[in-house]
């Protein structure tokens, strides 16, 4: 995935803007260097442990104007360098830990308690907060008492270029269904494969994670031909999504789905599940279809979509458009100007 995030730096590098990232990598991650010509990057050549590498980094900051977050784990000690060195400091999100957390071990598991009191210091203690939808912005305003003033919505971006539709796919036997992401208990994969068990169709699971032998075997014996695809580097995901006749984001939750924006952007036709992250992105009969998260409303959603032609044709042209207008690169370049620009005066 580094080549997707790394576009809005180069586009930012380019506008004169200086970059350097502070990682906790080893000496490894100095060959990404070579990816963005004058980027540096600060590393833990030395292999010190997370707490010496920590008091490090207090000790010997990198000097900048603005310090900024990519998501909340390390954001406190990003926080502790910018204060330090009188910079302005950004916290940005992409999802809230916390909701995670809670979601995956439960409201009152200890990891659910630490990503809240984590969120509540580098909340409170920002200069300004960036988040990637509304409802994330509500959200920290209503858990942690901060003040609108200080948060603003920079959505997750698509270089709406490369991931574009590509022309009409061959013709096939059967009808292919694409699917980008961790193969983890957060994207409801089982219950895709049981609504999709007897119906005539490819499927495409591109990704990988924990469950994923687990899955193979779930897999086996069904109509559908379920094809594991492992992970797939992004600049090849647009010809991959380009040769699939609609996208299935049947998650139980979401922050702000790139890869739904990337199949939206190639024109596919999207279903997704009406839970938060997802249905903040698809208006159902709009530019993509809303099912439940079961099994039973995914293969009705799923099978309506199959079976509708002009229906897939409409929602494609939809959410191609859709992106265009809001999520695209160029518009989240100068979302991230005007904030920069404000922030270092």
């Amino acid at each position: 995935m580094l080549d997707r995030e790394l576009a809005l730096y180069r586009q930012l590098q380019a506008r004169g803007v200086g970059i350097d990232f502070v990682t906790y990598g080893d000496q490894s991650d100095l060959a990404f260097a070579d990816t963005i010509p004058g980027l540096s990057i600060h590393t833990n050549t030395a292999g010190l442990n997370l707490g010496a590498y920590e008091r490090k980094l207090l000790n010997e900051p990198v000097r900048a104007d603005v310090i900024k977050s990519n998501q909340m784990a390390g954001a406190d000690i990003a926080m502790d360098v910018a204060h330090k060195t009188k910079a302005k400091f950004v916290a940005r999100c992409g999802y809230l830990l916390s909701e995670f957390q809670e979601r995956r071990y439960g409201e009152r598991s200890r990891e659910a308690k630490q990503a809240r009191k984590l969120e509540e210091k580098v909340f409170r203690g920002a200069d300004w907060i960036t988040l990637t939808t509304a409802k994330m912005a509500e959200a920290v305003m209503e858990r942690y008492k901060v003040q609108s003033e200080k948060i603003g919505i920079i959505p997750n971006y698509v270089e709406t270029d490369r991931f574009r539709p590509m022309g009409e796919r061959k013709a096939a036997e059967k009808l292919r269904i694409g699917f980008v992401g961790r193969l983890d208990t957060q994207k409801n994969l089982r219950n895709l494969i049981t609504a999709l068990v007897d119906i005539d169709v490819e499927v495409w699971l591109i990704g990988y994670g924990p469950l994923k032998e687990e899955l193979e075997r779930f897999a086996e014996g069904t109509v559908a031909q379920f094809k594991f695809l492992g992970n797939v580097p992004n600049h090849e995901l647009p010809d991959m999504l380009n040769q699939c006749d609609l996208f299935v984001m049947p998650s139980l939750y979401e922050g702000h789905p790139k890869a739904l924006l990337e199949a939206m952007a190639c024109g596919l036709p999207v279903v997704g599940t009406r839970v938060p992250g997802v249905q903040e992105i698809i208006t159902d009969g709009e530019n993509g279809l809303l099912s439940e998260i079961g099994a039973v409303g995914l293969r009705e959603t799923i099978q309506r979509m199959l079976d509708d032609a002009a229906l897939r044709e409409r929602l494609g042209k939809a959410g191609r458009q859709y992106v265009q207008t809001h999520f695209a690169l160029e518009r989240v370049v100068e979302l991230e100007m005007t904030l920069l620009n404000r922030l270092a005066g």
